[in-house]
């Protein structure tokens, strides 16, 4: 049975792990971008994250309480603007899946777990962004729910 729970400072060493694998998948496809052997955040910057209230932390853990996946996700308050009505919106700033873990709906339990907490807490949406060519993450979103809304474009100088 997968559970889904707050991360703990405990879980820092797991999480760390995950965070490389999803850096490798990122270096591969951005190799221009992304400097694969490094991670998104320090040890110290993940301990800041998992104290700050406004971006949340939770992992997927097995009946052993071995971390078997993490989500990120911000908190993000309407914008002030005169055109755009004030909603609030949960950013997914990132879901990783340990690679002997897939397959094991481990990714689907975080995702519904995310969207039960939008919804519980008055949300209006749940973002995210996906590298293109990342084309496994793609799927995994639209098969559950997500749809694309905005596309994002660049000009390499």
């Amino acid at each position: 049975m997968i559970t889904v729970r707050h991360a703990e400072m405990r879980d820092i060493p797991a999480i760390e792990r995950l965070l490389g694998e999803v850096l490798e998948i990122h270096a591969g496809l951005r190799p221009d971008l992304f400097i694969s052997g490094t991670t998104k955040y320090t040890r110290e910057e993940l301990g800041a994250i998992l104290e700050n209230e406004k971006t949340p932390v939770f992992v997927a853990a097995d009946e052993a309480d071995r971390v078997l996946g993490y989500v990120f996700f911000v908190l993000q308050d309407a914008p002030k603007s005169p055109n755009m009505r004030p909603v609030r919106s949960i950013y997914i700033d990132d879901l990783c899946v340990d690679e002997t873990a897939r397959g094991q709906h481990v990714g689907r339990t975080l995702l519904d777990f995310v969207k039960h907490y939008a919804k519980e807490h008055g949300f209006y949406a749940v973002t995210l962004h996906v590298w293109e060519g990342n084309d496994r993450a793609r799927a995994f979103y639209e098969k559950n729910g997500m749809k694309v809304r905005e596309t994002t474009m660049e000009y390499d100088v």
